[in-house]
């Protein structure tokens, strides 16, 4: 027997009635799901490092995700970048934003540049128990000897990195630039192999609105584990910082061919503080008007939320009112 047959693997075969079926966990639903690889791309200086530390400040924190009314667990969250620094740029937004910086930390790359098949990964994963792992930007951590345009190197770095997910069921992010294919589909916008968008369970995309650049959109692009995320915004500028302003109606091929879109958020707070300026009005009208608007009622409620608007009843039916000033 010579040793090319030696290294065959035997053949075997396993039953599908073997299998147990699980429920996928979610640290974020249905963005970012538990025991997966997540992919957040955009063109340079569009806000996917301010998006990914407020994601990482709230989950430090165990406070409600955007668009979520529920508290969560406080996490440890590891976060590698190689495009900031972690003294005079991270730590400082990081405290911006209200981070609990005990539960966030960093593998030291002064001994030695890290890479997704690196040891010290998994390492970290069981010292630290992190649930959440950011690699920002994917290129910097493929490794010196991978091309990221070669699916037959891409494939089986990120299938090693999907298995430490799953087996510490961790989420995964990796942050990446996209190409200046103008035009293209979002699916081919993404730097490097196209396995990358393949192996991904979630892909996220963040541009701006064209003609409100203040306001960044987070749409999802790809989702294989549960239906599409209405799409996110957030504002970014000097005068404001950092502020969550909800869902935003606007597609992934919309956003990044420059097209605009109000607000579905917006609009449900305009629709609420115009129906209720004259004093209180039937519930049932605000939800009739919203829908026929294309309002959903999850987005009218976190409309209501951020108006504090009372709900009272009188007979059988509900009536809303602003608070009093």
């Amino acid at each position: 027997m010579n040793i090319e047959e030696q290294k065959k693997p035997e053949l075997k075969i396993i039953n599908m009635s073997e299998i147990e079926s699980k429920e996928v966990d979610w640290l974020w639903y249905p963005f970012i799901p538990y025991g997966k690889i997540t992919i957040v791309q955009g063109d340079p200086g569009e806000g996917k490092t301010t998006f990914v530390l407020q994601l990482a400040a709230l989950l430090s924190n165990g406070a409600a995700l955007p668009c979520t009314e529920n508290e969560t667990e406080a996490i440890n969250i590891v976060y590698q970048t190689a495009e900031d620094g972690y003294e005079d740029t991270i730590k400082p937004r990081l405290e911006a934003a209200g981070a609990d910086c005990s539960k966030i930390m960093f593998i030291d790359e002064s001994v030695g540049p890290l890479s997704m098949s690196d040891e010290r990964l998994e390492k970290a994963l069981a010292e630290t128990g992190a649930r959440l792992i950011i690699l920002d930007p994917i290129q910097a951590y493929l490794g010196s000897d991978v091309d990221m345009h070669r699916a037959n190197e891409i494939r089986p770095v990120l299938n090693r990195l999907s298995s430490k997910a799953e087996s510490y069921n961790c989420a995964i992010v990796l942050i990446g630039h996209m190409n200046k294919a103008k035009g293209s589909k979002s699916t081919y916008r993404g730097l490097g192999s196209i396995d990358f968008q393949a192996t991904a369970r979630s892909v996220l995309i963040i541009g701006r609105v064209k003609d409100n650049p203040q306001i960044r959109v987070i749409a999802h692009d790809k989702s294989s584990l549960a239906p599409e995320g209405t799409s996110v915004a957030f504002e970014l500028c000097k005068d404001n910082g950092f502020k969550w302003l909800g869902h935003y109606d606007i597609s992934v091929d919309a956003l990044l061919s420059g097209g605009t879109s109000e607000s579905k958020q917006q609009m449900a707070e305009d629709l609420i503080e115009d129906m209720l300026k004259d004093g209180e009005v039937r519930q049932k009208e605000i939800w009739d008007k919203a829908s026929a608007m294309g309002i959903s009622k999850r987005v009218l409620d976190q409309a209501k939320k951020n108006l504090e608007v009372e709900s009272k009843r009188s007979g059988n039916a509900w009536y809303w009112k602003l608070p009093d000033l």
